[in-house]
């Protein structure tokens, strides 16, 4: 029977996919393609076009990105719909108006380089013009060219792959079919409920774009994008297109500056804006099928919206758009979705078992991200690692109609903007405050959000501390460089090597996991031993099942039935689940989130021990607190929990207090610190400078699924025998030469053609000093994952994972940044610290 036809509803079904567009498409035919069958597609919409947004996209695919997740997923779906026969190879060209959009493209240059997508050129203003004949040049300061640039039919692409998946009797496709609610049973995905009938399954994938908050919460869960309107108008016809065969034959124009593309579609000239005023809609106000005059996500257009950027565009294509002859032939408010982060909304949702999110993904990501979640469904992973649009990556604030509509429209103007690595959010600010922030913002501190928590990256009240250490300080002359950036944080690293700084550590996610089954539960997932005696410490990698990064976290054994696992804000949510996924079936231990119940202060440096001697009669030597372990200490009147760990290299501790007591911590130690010299000191220091020092990792930059123990120089010790996730691979790998090894580099030039010194910020291409790519046996390129200065060793310090072949001390190589290549070399490879290498400061 045709899709149209209405085929009878399946009563039972494997995994049920919701929504027939370009994404569920894509995962229906990969999940088949991966043995599954007894797979049920539903769309309430009609086929091959349901509705949604795949049906109107433009339909162009830019490939380069600063992000590798999202640059590998446009990668493989470009391979995909080449496959497929509907990608239309046309390149595309990036203009740039001003001089820091002509940076950006610099970046963009070195992005490309990163993630090896080849070939790529910045052009002058007389090149564009020879690829694109009715630009205005005179407008412009140069483009960045991607020749890999093509267009797709999405709609026919979705097509193919759902015939595919239907090819055997695998997949069922019923459309016009509504889902009416999700029954959840124990916790997880019992039934469907539809317009036709029921279907039992205990796996429910919601692929339904701007309807997927509203899905998910028939279900209890949450998807936390909302929909907003991407105007765009086609005009034509253009005599200079009249004579066109192919639906493109020029190259696409972003013009970046003006967030708006040009693109030829046919005789006509597709125009689309990402800079008019953000217009967001709720799932549930999106008009039915019914009631659309073209689809539920073609809305009627603004023109007075789109009348700026209109004029912008005129600037750019004057011969087409000043035409009399030419004129709007197709005009829409289109729907398209947008997350608090930007990032796609990707995984097994949090709140409900076997109900997994697929949504806020571009035509670009579509293919990609098919295979990918099918992937996740059937292995347990992903070959992309998807760790940055994990569903489960959110805090409870963070799914908030309020966040998610200001943190969207913040992000939809940035869209085609110039985002610095570090640019902080301006939106839904000041969410989660520690009991310090009173006394922080006292200090000047300049604060940086994280996981919704204000911390301090820098101090303003440290600005002397900027003459007393005088040339050991840094300092950045180029803007870029120096944004988001303080020389105060040099500063503030140096008092604490000669004397103590205290840190504000409240963002850590404090998860306890308790119950007679805990140690069961513990060692499953942790990779290190956690059998181990009551107040010992044990900082230990999470494994992905083929042995990468799942995370990475320090665990204190608190109880023979009690464990405290400590780990970072920003993806403590996604361990609290990874956790909870691994709990033992009989209910024998449990996992409590207390991080809004304590909060942490550090204390390091040389004289750390002196002053809480001066608050507490508890033996503190390093005998009697020995490294590595905790236990409860009284100062002054606080019971407190003190960690003996360090991730700047100094003496010091964690202590831990309640929440409530906070505030009377850190008064204690302000007060006993200030005849040592102490000083509050940011993230900056905790963060970058100290950390890099060290060459401790860190889980997002060197850390993550692409890359395992082994060649992060972390495989010390023998491998428990108690089984965890990722142990038969991890031994594979300590049975295998590594692909690539982290490495410590060192900037040897950091001089400009302009004159100035630059400073890398991450992410650069690591390069043979003749320009050549660096590409271990596993096709991996080797670029920047961590930058910063090292101050106590006055080097700028880089880590980068290098082939095997130049992963030598002292390797000369060189480092691409705002395409001018800076000689750098090779400090230490794997783990040894470049100071302190003995770690006697921090053991001592």
């Amino acid at each position: 029977m045709s899709e149209q036809g209405a085929p009878s509803l399946p009563r039972t079904a494997r995994a049920v996919v919701i929504g027939a567009g370009i994404v569920g498409n894509s995962i229906a035919y990969h999940l088949t393609r991966l043995g599954w069958s007894d797979l049920v597609l539903l769309d309430k919409g009609p086929l091959p076009n349901p509705g949604g947004s795949t049906g109107h996209a433009s339909n162009f695919i830019f490939p380069v990105d600063h992000s590798r997740e999202i640059s590998e997923l446009t990668l493989e779906s470009i391979r995909q719909y080449s496959e497929l026969g509907v990608f239309t190879r046309s390149g595309g060209i990036e203009v740039a108006r001003t001089e820091a959009r002509l940076e950006e493209l610099r970046r963009r240059l070195a992005s490309a380089g990163s993630w090896g997508i080849e070939p790529v050129s910045l052009l002058t203003p007389a090149e564009v013009k020879e690829l694109i004949p009715f630009i205005e040049e005179s407008v412009i300061l140069g483009g960045f060219s991607t020749p890999a640039v093509g267009v797709v039919d999405s709609l026919r692409a979705g097509t193919i792959m759902r015939e595919r998946g239907q090819e055997g009797g695998a997949l069922a496709v019923c459309p016009n079919t509504e889902v009416l609610s999700i029954d959840v049973e124990r916790g997880r995905v019992s039934r469907v409920r539809t317009s036709r009938g029921d279907i039992e399954t205990r796996t429910l994938v919601v692929a339904c774009g701007v309807w997927s908050p509203r899905i998910a919460r028939l279900a209890g869960a949450a998807i936390p994008l909302t929909p907003a309107v991407h105007q765009m108008i086609e005009v034509g016809p253009v005599p200079r297109f009249a004579a066109a065969t192919k639906s493109i034959e020029f190259p696409i124009i972003r013009d970046m500056d003006a967030f708006m593309y040009e693109r030829q579609d046919g005789r006509g000239l597709e125009i689309g804006s990402y800079a008019h005023r953000p217009i967001l809609l709720d799932p549930d106000d999106i008009p039915s099928i019914e009631a659309s005059a073209l689809s539920p996500t073609e809305l009627p257009f603004t023109a007075e919206d789109f009348a700026p950027q209109l004029e912008h565009a005129r600037e750019l294509v004057p011969e087409i758009l000043d035409d009399p002859s030419v004129g709007v032939r197709y005009a829409i408010n289109g729907l398209l979705s947008l997350t608090p982060d930007g990032q796609p909304i990707l995984g097994e949702t949090p709140e409900v078992a076997g109900l997994w999110s697929a949504a806020a993904v571009w035509i670009k990501e579509g293919p990609g991200v098919g295979k990918s979640l099918a992937e996740w469904m059937t292995h347990g992973e992903a070959e992309i690692d998807l760790q940055g649009s994990d569903v489960a990556r959110f805090h409870a604030h963070q799914k908030t109609r309020v966040h998610v509509r200001a943190r969207s429209a913040e992000g939809f103007n940035k869209t085609y903007g110039i985002v610095h690595p570090a640019e902080q959010w301006g939106s839904n600010r000041n969410v989660r405050l520690s009991p310090f922030w009173e006394r922080e913002r006292a200090l000047g501190a300049f604060f940086f959000e994280a996981a919704g928590w204000e911390r301090p990256h820098w101090y303003g009240s440290n600005a002397a501390l900027l003459e007393e250490f005088g040339a050991r300080v840094s300092r950045r002359e180029a803007e870029w460089d120096a944004r988001w950036w303080s020389p105060i944080i040099d500063a503030e690293h140096l008092a604490m090597r000669e004397r103590a700084a205290i840190f504000d550590l409240s963002a850590f996610c404090i998860l306890d996991l308790l119950g007679p089954g805990a140690l069961d539960a513990v060692q499953r997932v942790a990779m290190r031993q956690m059998d181990v005696a009551d107040g010992r410490v044990v900082y230990t990698p999470v494994l992905t099942p083929t042995g990468g990064f799942r995370s990475d976290l320090t665990i204190m054994r608190l109880g023979e039935e009690h464990f405290r696992i400590v780990t970072g804000g920003l993806h403590g949510m996604a361990d609290l689940k990874w956790f909870a996924d691994h709990l033992p079936a009989d209910g024998s231990a449990r996992l409590v989130d207390l991080t809004s119940a304590w909060c942490t202060i550090g204390l390091w440096g040389p004289r750390a021990r002196e002053i809480l001697a001066a608050i507490t009669r508890d033996d503190l030597s390093a005998e009697g607190f020995p490294f590595a372990t905790c236990r409860s200490l009284e100062l002054g009147p606080l019971p407190v929990l003190a960690s003996r760990i360090s991730y700047v290299g100094e003496l010091g501790w964690e202590l831990y207090v309640p929440i409530e007591q906070g505030a009377m911590l850190w008064d204690l130690l302000w007060e006993a610190g200030g005849p040592h010299g102490v000083i509050p000191a940011g993230i900056g220091v905790y963060g970058t400078t100290g950390r890099l020092e060290k060459c401790y990792r860190a889980f997002g930059f060197e850390l993550d699924g692409a890359y395992d123990v082994v060649e992060a120089g972390m495989a010390w010790g023998s491998v428990k025998p108690q089984g965890f996730v990722g142990r038969d691979a991890h031994l594979r790998q300590r049975d295998s030469d590594p692909a690539a090894i982290l490495c410590t580099l060192s900037v040897d030039e950091h001089r400009s053609a302009s004159g100035i010194d630059r400073y890398m910020l991450g992410g650069e291409p690591v390069l043979t000093p003749e320009g050549r790519p660096l590409v271990d046996s596993k096709g991996r390129r080797s670029r920047v994952t961590s930058a910063g200065q090292g101050p106590s060793i006055g080097k700028y310090i880089l880590m980068a994972y290098l082939p095997a072949d130049v992963s030598n001390i002292g390797e000369r190589l060189a480092v691409e940044y705002m395409a001018e290549r800076y000689p750098v070399t090779v400090e230490a490879v794997g783990s040894t610290p470049l100071f302190d290498p003995a770690n006697s400061r921090a053991r001592g």
